[in-house]
């Protein structure tokens, strides 16, 4: 992970040790903003790291590699801690002690990964005592509810389903109303791939918002899929509203501009990231871990 920052920020350490010109300062963060928008971070967020990085070197000229490291992991500490201010198991049972079941509406595109961090997150919750339910609310994508049923076996949890083509809000619904009957603790509903062009899968989704009035709404993005997920967040989160986010396969992204993007422009809590296929390969968002993996290893 953050192969890429890594290598931008190593290279900034031994451009920017010692006394420069101001033009040569400036060439030198030209590049730099560059490199990092190559990273997939976003354009805004680029620029913010960029002039944050000259308004320090104006005010003090940095000395050595250790002074521009220590720079640096402020800059990028205060952008991450935008999207670190909630602990998602906390959350849960803080909502479970009020009222049950506490609901979640999984929001993402096809194909990010969104029914494996269901799951995922499914067992976190077991592992924590909490009995949960799986709600198919995917009800027109081929073999979506095959695959969130075949994760409901592994993992030994009950599941609710409808026949293909059924009305999704139906079936999250029916899956509350079950949790409900049976005193379970957390209702999971998967839903269909949104794309921001299909109107009619927007309104789909507001209507199973409407429906079952969810405690919260988590969007799934992928790692990989660099600044389209920023586009995502930004889509969902006007057309539906996004309470916290979750990475995927960010084991795979050697940018790792994606996460430095989204909590800096969203600043919508950022609760997990994957980081592997296996059930248990999903940890918590952790910005002072996420810094030392970015410039403790640009050393």
């Amino acid at each position: 992970m953050f192969e890429g920052l890594r290598r931008i920020f190593r290279g900034l350490t031994e451009k920017i040790s010692g006394k420069i010109s101001k033009k040569t300062l400036t060439e030198i963060l030209d590049e730099i903003f560059l490199e990092l928008v190559e990273c997939d971070v976003a354009y805004v967020v680029a620029e913010k790291i960029v002039e944050e990085i000259r308004l320090r070197y104006e005010e003090r000229p940095f000395k050595n590699h250790n002074e521009v490291l220590n720079v640096l992991k402020e800059i990028i500490l205060n952008i991450l801690e935008k999207a670190s201010n909630q602990n998602f198991i906390n959350e849960i049972t803080k909502h479970a002690s009020k009222k049950k079941p506490v609901t979640i509406v999984f929001l993402g595109i096809n194909g990010v990964g969104k029914t494996t961090t269901i799951a995922k997150i499914a067992k976190k919750l077991r592992d924590h005592g909490f009995k949960v339910v799986l709600s198919a609310a995917d009800t027109y994508r081929a073999g979506a509810q095959e695959q969130i049923e075949y994760h409901a076996k592994k993992l030994n949890l009950p599941i609710i389903k409808h026949k293909y083509g059924s009305d999704p809000a139906a079936v999250a619904y029916d899956t509350v109303r079950y949790a409900e009957n049976r005193g379970l603790d957390v209702v999971l509903i998967d839903t269909a791939g949104r794309m921001h062009t299909d109107i009619d899968l927007v309104n789909e989704l507001k209507k199973i918002v409407r429906v079952v009035e969810p405690d919260f709404k988590t969007l799934v993005v992928d790692a990989l899929t660099g600044n389209d997920a920023l586009e995502q967040a930004k889509m969902f989160n006007e057309q539906v509203g996004v309470d916290n986010i979750v990475i995927a396969k960010m084991d795979a992204d050697v940018k790792g501009g994606v996460a430095l993007s989204l909590a800096y422009v969203i600043q919508k809590p950022i609760v997990f990231i994957g980081v592997g296929q296996k059930y248990d390969d999903l940890e918590k968002f952790d910005p002072q871990k996420i810094v030392s993996l970015i410039i403790s290893e640009a050393k």
